[in-house]
């Protein structure tokens, strides 16, 4: 899985935290490989991608999961979706 994200923004934060709680509560989602990619140091990585908003999420084949602020919950369905 691959994460867009920015340094300084809050909901990308906000959504690393609740990914690493999910973590602690179900070890089964440390198996999930996460690719955190800063899309202001990789411009053109982040330019070849259809987003607007971040965290944006994409699985292993490109398929976008989710974009913008996400919720715990969401955050859960989607790693339940990529295991």
């Amino acid at each position: 899985m691959t994460v867009f994200i920015l340094e300084n923004c809050p909901f990308c934060r906000r959504a690393r935290a609740w990914m690493d709680e999910l973590i602690k509560e179900n070890p089964a989602f440390a198996e999930i490989e996460i690719e955190f990619v800063d899309e202001k140091i990789e411009r053109e990585r982040a330019e070849a991608m259809d987003y607007y908003y971040v965290p944006c999420f994409f699985d292993s084949e490109g398929k976008k999961l989710h974009e913008g602020a996400a919720s715990k919950k969401i955050i859960e369905r989607i790693f339940k979706k990529v295991m």
